[in-house]
């Protein structure tokens, strides 16, 4: 039976957790008092925070039964609703600790898809069984946790994890597993990854399952058929002004490689901007136009073969109209850069509301 790689190394206590060590030093002053008060855990997917609550509880109860004073729930399995409030978190938090701490920890993953209500019955909750429960929140965003339980918890935040702490887990990994891993694949899979260890334990174990661990390999993994020379090509044209052969090249991407926008924004687009050697102002622009255009998608893009050709011949015309109206005459400039890549990247999307 093969092992998943993110549960096989997932770490065991805090001092193996990569990358927040600001959090990781407040975690074991909490351990060391032998108290925690009320958490939230926030930050970008894959920077440690279930592993941390995991390495924490474990610490602080000690033994093979700490688990017995540990509930985990998934907020976005239990549909976020305020049933999982009324019976699983209140049926273990009226039950007596049995450990020597005179507490129980219930850790509320995703909490983030709680509902209001929901969450307004957790903050009763919370007073009533503050003696006996500590809760430890995890979401992406905490700005989406009412205001009442924030001000009852202390908030840590956790940071994507730097290109060092990531390839430093490979290369531990790639020893451990016996896999040929190069400085430069281990790069790659930090590019691809983002930040995100669980995503790049995952490329990295899809790839070395492969038997070629090559960087081509893993760009091809992460971004389907489409290398990072061809994102480099739809790039360089684009910021040469060359709307049809630009658009041409998003189109095979799009349709013929079966790529949605987002996969060819974020998973080659911005690897693109930050590695190529564009002056500061143009890779400013040309960020912001990849910000606006993964916004717009986000917000009910929908990928278009034929009804999208209209849409996209209205804003070549406009920006064709704008060129021409520059004092700058024919050439590409900068103030065009932002409508430029909108244009590019949403030749084939309908913005619907």
């Amino acid at each position: 039976m093969i092992d998943i790689w993110i549960e096989k190394y997932r770490p065991k206590s805090l001092d193996e957790i990569s990358g927040q060590a600001e959090i990781v030093e407040k975690l074991k002053a909490f351990v060391r008092a032998r108290e925690i008060p009320h958490l939230i855990f926030a930050g970008p997917a894959g920077t440690g925070k279930t592993s941390a609550a995991l390495a924490l509880a474990a610490e602080l109860f000690g033994g093979e039964d700490w688990k017995m004073s540990f509930l985990e729930l998934n907020a976005s399995n239990e549909r976020g609703g305020i049933d999982v409030i009324r019976e699983q978190v209140k049926d273990f938090a009226r039950i007596r600790p049995s450990n020597s701490l005179g507490f129980k920890i219930i850790f509320m993953d995703e909490a983030d898809q709680l509902t209001s209500e929901a969450q307004a019955a957790l903050r009763r909750t919370m007073e009533m069984y503050s003696e006996t429960t500590r809760f430890i929140f995890s979401c992406n965003y905490s700005s989406q946790i009412i205001p009442p339980i924030q001000s009852r918890t202390v908030v840590l935040r956790f940071r994507p994890l730097s290109k060092e702490d990531v390839v430093k887990r490979l290369k531990y990994i790639a020893e451990q597993e016996k896999v040929d891993l190069s400085d430069d694949s281990a790069e790659a899979i930090y590019e691809a990854s983002e930040g995100d260890m669980r995503k790049a334990l995952n490329i990295f174990q899809a790839v070395a399952s492969s038997g070629n661990t090559s960087p081509s390999r893993i760009f091809e993994m992460v971004g389907g058929k489409t290398s990072r020379k061809e994102y480099e090509k739809l790039l360089r044209i684009s910021l040469e002004g060359l709307f049809e052969d630009a658009r041409n090249e998003l189109d095979r991407m799009l349709i013929q490689q079966g790529m949605s926008g987002i996969d060819i924004i974020r998973g080659g687009l911005h690897s693109a901007v930050r590695s190529s050697q564009i002056e500061p102002r143009k890779k400013a622009e040309v960020i912001m136009a990849l910000g606006e255009a993964e916004f717009r998608i986000v917000e009910g893009g929908e990928r278009q073969h034929t009804a999208g050709r209209p849409h996209s011949q209205a804003i070549l015309h406009r920006w064709k109209a704008q060129l021409k109206s520059s004092s700058f005459g024919s050439l590409f400039t900068p103030p065009t850069l932002p409508s430029m890549f909108l244009c590019i990247l949403l030749s084939f999307l309908r913005l619907e509301k």
